[in-house]
């Protein structure tokens, strides 16, 4: 059976956490995608961007954003753990896409200075 599709998992560590932001990461997906050749589709987010500062997550297991780009082949899932500053990305497509590319270039905008990639071929 050949391949159905591709999926990357990069769990980054030691980032910058300046980056852990909703346009930021707008910025980051909107690259991603312009250099692996995907074509974004809704970005969906979920934080505790506007809650009172007494309902905010203080769990470095909990503090963070988590993003879901979908793209038309699949999607672009990130953690962000704003206290650990860790970033965990999930890209998963069933078009190809080049996995070096795509781990440089999230490695060098978060600013991670530690990286371990995973590959899965789906099917």
């Amino acid at each position: 059976m050949s391949r159905y599709g591709l999926e990357l998992i990069l769990d980054l560590k030691a980032c910058d956490i300046g980056k852990f932001n909703r346009k930021t990461i707008k910025s980051y997906c909107v690259g991603l995608c312009d250099l692996i050749g995907m074509k974004p589709e809704d970005l969906y987010f979920w934080d505790d961007f506007r809650l009172p500062k007494d309902k905010r997550q203080t769990s470095p297991k909990t503090k963070g954003t988590t993003a879901i780009q979908f793209i038309l082949t699949s999607n672009i899932t990130i953690h962000t753990l704003d206290i650990l500053g860790v970033v965990f990305i999930n890209i998963f497509s069933c078009k190809d896409f080049d996995i070096d590319i795509a781990t440089s270039y999230t490695k060098e905008f978060f600013g991670a200075k530690k990286c371990r990639s995973t590959v899965i071929e789906r099917g």
